[in-house]
């Protein structure tokens, strides 16, 4: 009998000065039941950092054709598209090809850096990638925060985000691998 996806509900009040946008976004994610709490965190993480009206989420985990992440313009152009995790680098390629910008949240521990250290001869080609190195700590601190109604609160300034639930608060530092 397959398992049905969890449902989350977040209420986020996004601060981000870099981008000198401030806003309220009222979302709500479906947790596939391979998909792990940090992952979820990282897309949560991923939207706060390029909110927008015009952003929306892929339909999940094993949609090979569609990002975690994507916005589209009114012509239906692919403007941005981010992916999660350590994506194969063809899946990349044909990013590149088909958005204007591409981006790549990283995080695994180890692994992350071993993934970035093996893809980046061939990935460096792409002018339209950036990628982005989590820490593991921070992203598992970051999944503690997971409930199925969560309202978080993010500032984001020079690469730096603090998450708060109104009892405890979360630090990442985002660590930049590759810029377009």
């Amino acid at each position: 009998m397959a398992t049905n996806a969890t449902i989350y509900r977040a209420h986020l009040q996004i601060s981000d000065l870099d981008r000198q946008y401030f806003q309220d976004h009222a979302l709500t994610l479906a947790r596939h039941p391979s998909e792990t709490e940090e992952r979820l965190m990282v897309r949560v993480l991923a939207f706060a950092l390029h909110a927008d009206e015009a952003l929306s989420f892929g339909r999940g985990v094993g949609t090979e054709e569609e990002p975690a992440l994507w916005q589209r313009d009114d012509t239906g152009a692919i403007d941005l598209w981010i992916e999660i995790g350590q994506p194969d680098e063809k899946t990349l390629r044909q990013a590149c090809g088909r958005s204007k910008q591409v981006i790549v949240y990283a995080y695994g521990a180890r692994s992350a850096e071993v993934w970035w250290t093996n893809q980046r001869p061939s990935l460096e080609r792409q002018k339209n990638l950036s990628v982005t190195l989590l820490p593991m700590d921070s992203v598992r601190a970051l999944a503690e925060l997971a409930t199925p109604s969560m309202r978080l609160q993010w500032t984001i300034q020079d690469g730096h985000l603090w998450i708060a639930n109104g009892v405890e608060t979360v630090h990442i530092e985002l660590q930049r691998m590759k810029s377009p």
